[in-house]
């Protein structure tokens, strides 16, 4: 991952998986961490040099959640300066199709599972706390007066939308 302006940057889908009723109801995969394997995490990571966030999006959550899907909106772009300056792109993604042997699986015996979202930003707030934002984001904006998950969000202006995440105090802050 090569830094831009300073920023490393990385993509990540929110996969979710509609449950059709009227309610828009939707869970979210997650998957176990590489470093900690009793711990679950956002499907995601770095992108490659020239590479789009949407495309590196899609390529991430194949190789390691195993699962391919259609591409929706973009959540936003998350910043955060940990120990590293961050700079994340957030997408939803609409799982359909889950393959039962993938790369991550196979290679770190990575495993994979859906969770509501209120129970899944539980289990990332205290190990993953940028990530429990990515879901909170996703909560925040969905609904019967947002529409599908995948689906744009209707916006004031057509301006891109930022959230800007500091994992310090975990304000989150739109521009």
């Amino acid at each position: 991952m090569v830094p831009i302006n300073g920023w490393l940057p990385g993509s990540f889908p929110v996969c979710v998986q509609e449950l059709g009723n009227k309610q828009l109801s939707f869970l979210v995969l997650l998957v176990s961490s590489s470093r900690h394997p009793d711990q679950w995490i956002v499907p995601g990571g770095g992108m490659e040099p020239d590479e789009e966030p949407s495309v590196a999006a899609v390529r991430e959550v194949y190789e390691e959640a195993g699962v391919k899907g259609k591409l929706g909106r973009l959540l936003g772009i998350f910043e955060h300066n940990q120990d590293r300056k961050h700079r994340t792109y957030v997408y939803t993604l609409v799982v359909t199709e889950t393959l039962e042997h993938w790369e991550d699986s196979v290679n770190i015996g990575r495993k994979r599972k859906w969770f509501k979202v209120e129970d899944a930003i539980r289990v990332l707030q205290s190990h993953k706390p940028v990530h429990a934002e990515y879901l909170r984001r996703l909560a925040d904006t969905c609904g019967p007066s947002y529409g599908p998950v995948c689906c744009p969000r209707a916006m004031d202006s057509k301006a891109p939308h930022y959230v800007v995440c500091s994992t310090q105090d975990s304000e989150l802050f739109n521009r």
